[in-house]
């Protein structure tokens, strides 16, 4: 397809000559429009006796009855009513007025609304260098890495308030992850496997506990099984954790069974306050199983480096994770701004700031909030504590509000340990949106916003949390409009039903005043030319 292009210059150029002369041209339309039209008028004036043909319209309109007018505005208002309900049903489908994306996808293009083809495809990355655009990517949902415990935590959030924080959505898929995770590798179910399998498909948390007790009297040595009841029968996290190291010493080489045990093993040993433990142990995982990166270890190992106020550590972590070639998260993107803001929100001030300009450090850290605003926007909301926070849901959606909900839960303590950082973001985080490019799927420094995270994040959050959404869908300009047409019309079509000698008086008078000036100004004309 390049080769072709290539070899054929001349189409290639002949092609922007039209689309840039049509561009040229539609600004100008409406007077090259109007000036046909006039010459039009004069040139036909005689042969076709448009002076007859408008003197006998005007006779015809003075001889309309009211009946006609009372017709004419109940069907006006009638087909506008169609239209809009046509263009609602539209927007709350697919988001978009259905005016609206004809014309774009058809007009657009013809008027040289289309972007250049050599940078078609890029973006800007942090570093100013243009790299390929990617696709809008799926709206796929990530493993929480900081997910909390069911037993000891979830269960306690019940017991208390009397509601669910788990959706069953997202209980289903944790279940799916139990399952190829614990098992998908086995070649030939073990007796104690396949009733685990079944303990992690079972909805009842009662069941899924007498499931483990049965897969353990099969076989002592089931560490799927101790897996299952630390996550859910203990109600503390000590006895979490005895059950895990429980596990860990019947898992064998089970790599699977290894990484998930250790890992919750750290996070025990940091929920109590053992942090250097948990550091280390963190840290031991990461280089036993590099490869297992998509795990995001490191996102538990920032946190708990963060409690440690180790900064320059977690500096390091940062310059090996936060990498434009590696995929991004909230915790990445806002540990970075965290650590920019430090180092001037404590003498940061915005009325001196107004007045002599931000200094190369604070330049820096405002543009690291403005990065990660523009990947993740419900994030600030939670840090300001302007909406309420939540338990964080087993699986998150990255860029989405079980994603911002999940990160604050965690990282609020160290941004007001900070002097003066959520005031440094108080200020800053709202220029994001003057900076992102309209229409929002062009993006700025990241992909293009995906559309889809509203539908993902209420299976993912419960449904007494209030789910933020960005960008808000306003109504667009073409269902106001129609709206407004409706209303007009509908009126006229009640005031003609109620009124029609009135309404035809007053019809009458609006088009012989019509027609009477735009005869004057065709003689003036005429008598010009």
């Amino acid at each position: 397809m390049e080769d072709t292009a290539g070899s054929n210059p001349q189409s290639l150029g002949f092609t922007e000559k039209l689309k840039s002369w049509l561009s040229w041209s539609w600004t100008y339309v409406c007077f090259i429009w109007l000036g046909m039209v006039l010459i039009m008028i004069y040139v036909l004036w005689s042969p076709l006796k448009l002076q007859e043909t408008l003197t006998s319209a005007s006779v015809f309109l003075n001889t309309l009855t009211p009946k006609f007018y009372v017709a004419l505005t109940g069907t006006s208002s009638l087909i506008s009513g169609l239209i809009l309900i046509f263009e609602w049903w539209y927007f709350r489908k697919y988001g978009t007025s259905f005016i609206e994306q004809v014309s774009v996808s058809h007009l657009r293009p013809l008027l040289g609304g289309v972007e250049s083809s050599s940078t078609t495809g890029l973006f800007t990355s942090v570093n100013g260098e243009a790299e390929p655009r990617p696709s809008v990517s799926e709206c796929k949902v990530w493993r929480n890495p900081l997910n909390l415990f069911r037993g000891a935590e979830y269960n306690r959030y019940t017991w208390v308030t009397g509601k669910e924080p788990l959706t069953y959505y997202d209980m289903n898929l944790s279940a799916q992850d139990h399952q190829t995770f614990f098992t998908g590798d086995t070649p030939q179910l073990r007796p104690e496997d396949a009733v685990m399998q079944k303990a992690w498909r079972e909805r009842n948390p009662q069941a899924r506990i007498r499931a483990a007790y049965q897969a353990i009297e099969m076989n002592h040595e089931c560490a799927a099984a101790y897996v299952l009841l630390a996550e859910e029968e203990a109600t503390t996290i000590t006895e979490a954790e005895r059950l895990f190291k429980k596990a860990l010493a019947i898992a064998g080489k089970d790599i699977n069974l290894l990484v998930y045990i250790k890992r919750r093993l750290a996070m025990c040993a940091r929920k109590l306050g053992r942090i250097k433990e948990a550091v280390k142990m963190m840290r031991d995982l990461m280089k036993e199983f590099p490869l297992l990166g998509m795990l995001n270890i490191h996102e538990n190992l920032l946190e708990a480096l963060l409690e440690l106020q180790a900064y320059a550590d977690v500096q390091a972590v940062l310059s090996k994770y936060d990498d434009i070639s590696l995929p991004k998260s909230a915790t990445i993107c806002y540990t970075s701004a965290l650590l920019k803001a430090r180092a001037v929100s404590d003498k940061f001030s915005p009325e001196a700031a107004s007045r002599r300009g931000l200094s190369t450090a604070e330049m820096n850290a405002v543009e690291a909030i403005h990065r990660a605003v523009e990947f993740n926007p419900h994030v600030p909301k939670y840090l300001l504590e302007m909406k309420s926070l939540i338990l964080p849901p087993e699986h998150i959606l990255k860029r989405g509000d079980s994603e911002a909900v999940a990160y604050a839960f965690f990282h609020l303590q160290h941004w007001k340990r900070a002097e003066g950082a959520l005031n440094l973001l108080h200020c800053t985080w709202e220029g994001t949106f003057r900076i992102i490019p309209y229409p929002l799927e062009k993006g700025h420094l990241f992909y293009p916003y995906p559309g889809c995270t509203e539908t993902a994040d209420r299976e993912l959050l419960p449904s007494f949390h209030e789910v933020s959404v960005y960008p808000k869908k306003e109504l667009p300009f073409f269902i106001l409009f129609t709206a407004g047409l409706c209303s007009f019309t509908a009126m006229l079509a009640m005031l003609t039903h109620q009124f029609p000698e009135l309404m035809g008086v007053f019809a009458k008078a609006v088009s012989t005043r019509n027609y009477t000036s735009k005869l004057n100004f065709c003689f003036e004309l005429r008598s010009q030319v």
